[in-house]
């Protein structure tokens, strides 16, 4: 983001009007639109209320801006002569389209980072750069130079990268299956998508977890589905629940994430699976298994999926580097049967005409290498010691205020406030303290829940940053 150079000659509030000026001639603020607020300006630009201020007077001076009470201050309609007449509205088309924005938590909760790259982040849900394979990856890099053709790829993924992950799955989560039954994705979210678009249609009900992951994408409501919820306790969700909504509200699927789920961490049990399953067999049910951080267990082996397990192919399975290796390489994959690949498949190629080959080539050849075993010893390592930090900080500075359970595996620690306080509060003043982190009601729980990311933070952040959480908390208590 631009910000004025404190070492000009030229005043400060001289180059913020300039700057909105050159904005708002290049069609970024069309005639009409509303502008933010001296208040939201002064923050962004780091400067004092006063001096934007000086700089909309100028503006306004100059017929650019008018304000009016209570409205605030907008771009001059009637400054570029007959052109406003011409000018799309272009405010309404941003808040119009099928496709819903996310949730505004989400939302300023990236304003945050965005504008404070400082902030001890607890809220993104992915791996920080030092757990990452980051000098493996460079290695496999320079000795694996692609000569392929570097045009349009096979649409169900590069057929490398679809083989290395047959042997993966066999080996560390004891699903068989074929290439023709893999269809490789940017990531869950675009599984998701895909499915959600693609097998479904508006009007729909499905399943999901209380709380859950998928209740804070806004593409189950842009696609017109109907959610329905299925509680979790401390052995994941009920399957007899599964049973109720089938029967009161005829459900067409149901979205599941049983291991070490995100937000609570939770690991489905043995016996709810094996009746899940059941259930699902009976009523002819898909069970979509969304499996991103089973290999992030930190002791003994993770445990198996739905997917090798189930005995009639009721599931359809969902995986990613994003939570055991990089979330950049931008590279998941979806196991189902071979009729929903293709549908997907095309699907997908009117899209984007399929993923870029270098990001899967590099993907394949780490899953092959020497390189993954210890990664992934070095990683469990690292989010068990950064899980304990993340606890020691809890109990230091929140004693008797916060619950939780310990979670055995993933990247998140979700917590119950034992004071009431307004989600939106406390956010807002934990990032005036330097930290942010989502609040439970994103994930549709109620409110007085929190979730931390303890793998985005530097080892060394995580205390002073639950310090300023904490702070936060009290001030709104007291």
């Amino acid at each position: 983001m631009w910000k004025p150079d404190r070492n000009s000659k030229k005043a400060l509030f001289e180059q913020i009007a300039d700057n909105l000026e050159q904005r708002i001639s290049y069609g970024e603020f069309p005639p009409g639109s509303l502008l933010p607020s001296e208040r939201k300006l002064a923050e962004q630009l780091g400067v004092n209320r006063s001096t934007v201020i000086l700089a909309f007077a100028e503006l306004r001076a100059m017929g650019i801006i008018e304000s009016r009470t209570g409205s605030g201050t907008r771009v001059s309609s009637s400054k570029w002569g007959a052109t406003p007449r011409h000018t799309p509205n272009w405010s309404r088309y941003s808040e119009g389209g099928s496709f819903l924005p996310n949730p505004p938590f989400m939302r300023r909760i990236r304003e945050a980072l965005t504008q404070h790259p400082s902030l001890i982040d607890f809220a993104s849900g992915e791996l920080a750069a030092e757990l990452a394979p980051s000098a493996e990856i460079a290695a496999l890099m320079r000795e694996q130079q692609y000569t392929g053709y570097l045009g349009y790829d096979n649409p169900q993924g590069y057929t490398p990268l679809r083989q290395s992950l047959v042997t993966y799955l066999g080996k560390y989560r004891g699903i068989q299956t074929t290439e023709s039954s893999i269809l490789i994705t940017s990531g869950s979210q675009q599984s998701l998508f895909l499915i959600t678009q693609c097998l479904l249609a508006p009007g729909d009900a499905v399943a999901i977890e209380d709380p859950s992951y998928c209740y804070s994408l806004p593409m189950f409501q842009s696609a017109g589905l109907r959610l329905f919820r299925l509680p979790v306790d401390r052995q994941g969700i009920q399957p007899g629940d599964i049973r109720t909504l089938f029967k009161k509200h005829r459900i067409k699927m149901v979205f599941l994430n049983p291991n070490f789920q995100n937000p609570t961490g939770t690991l489905l049990g043995s016996e709810e699976r094996k009746q899940l399953l059941d259930v699902a067999s009976e009523l002819g049910l898909p069970l979509v298994e969304d499996d991103p951080f089973s290999l992030t267990a930190y002791e003994g082996a993770p445990p198996l999926p739905l997917k090798a397990i189930d005995p009639v192919g009721s599931t359809l399975y969902i995986g990613s580097f994003s939570k055991i290796a990089a979330s950049g390489l931008r590279v998941g994959w979806m196991v189902a049967p071979n009729a929903i690949v293709k549908r997907l498949a095309d699907a997908r190629q009117q899209m984007d005409f399929g993923l870029s080959v270098i990001p899967q080539q590099i993907a394949s050849e780490f899953l092959k290498s020497s390189y993954f075993e210890p990664h992934l010893e070095r990683l469990h390592t690292q989010l068990l010691y950064r899980r304990d930090l993340l606890i020691e900080a809890l109990e230091k500075e929140l004693p008797d205020l916060v619950q939780y359970s310990v979670p055995q595996g993933g990247l998140h620690l979700w917590c119950k406030l034992v004071p009431e306080v307004h989600d939106g509060k406390l956010l807002e003043e934990t990032i005036k303290k330097g930290a942010v982190f989502v609040p439970g009601s994103v994930y549709g729980s109620d409110a007085g829940y929190v979730r931390f990311t303890f793998a985005r933070p530097k080892a060394e952040e995580i205390g002073p940053g639950i310090a300023m959480f904490a702070e936060a908390l009290r001030e709104l208590m007291g």
